[in-house]
């Protein structure tokens, strides 16, 4: 009799597991519905690469619009890299 119990109370978690499941991809499939029906934004354009440099004081790659410029046509990635540079100078 136990076992018929077990086998009832086994095949009902079953059921009741498979239900849910089903309503889960249900919706999930109306998600994606929805979402294949909605129209796809404009791309946006891309900006073209910029050019990379590298700091004279520690070989760091930048992009040009962010290094600083220094004496002798040299450019670096901080001020404080600029100020050692200009200090080992002179």
């Amino acid at each position: 009799m136990k076992y018929l119990l077990v086998l009832a109370v086994l095949w009902i978690a079953i059921w009741l597991w498979r239900k849910n499941r089903r309503e889960e991809m249900r919706d999930a499939q109306r998600e994606r519905m929805a979402k294949a029906q909605q129209r796809p934004a404009a791309p946006t354009a891309v900006a073209a690469p910029q050019a990379m440099v590298r700091c004279a004081h520690c070989g760091l790659h930048l992009p040009a619009s962010d290094a600083i410029a220094g004496p002798d046509d040299a450019v670096y990635c901080s001020t404080a890299h600029r100020q050692a540079a200009v200090a080992a100078r002179g």
